[in-house]
């Protein structure tokens, strides 16, 4: 599987961990696609070389940090409810649940992400 950076065209190079996260061995055995011009980077799946979304910068990937932040507690320790919440969340951004992957959003999106949560938490609702 080819993977095409986003932000410069190149084609991202398959990598393990210490290549991303050099001070953190608990990551050394996970795979990462890296655009090694730009710096782009997203983790794979656990024991694959399937990308866990789009490539991503570091303001990218901070978005997706704190969009992650700001939605997984309301699932998080229940796994059944985990899909009741993504529906949630894909009918309040006005997407498709199969698109609802946060691993996948731009920052506009990811910054949707936080300002719903809020105010779902604002208004006592869970």
């Amino acid at each position: 599987m080819s993977v095409m950076c986003g932000y410069c065209n190149q084609p991202a190079a398959l990598v393990r961990g210490p290549a991303v996260y050099p001070h953190r061995p608990d990551l050394r055995g996970l795979q990462f696609h890296i655009c090694r011009p730009c710096g782009a980077w997203i983790g794979c799946e656990r024991g694959t070389t399937n990308p866990l979304g789009t490539l991503a910068n570091a303001e990218l990937r901070r978005a997706r940090m704190d969009a992650h932040a700001a939605f997984d507690p309301s699932w998080k320790g229940n796994k059944r409810r985990r899909g009741e919440r993504y529906a949630w969340l894909a009918e309040r951004l006005g997407i498709p649940r199969a698109a609802c992957h946060i691993g996948h959003f731009d920052l506009a999106m990811c910054r949707r992400v936080v300002d719903v949560c809020l105010i779902d938490a604002v208004r006592g609702v869970h």
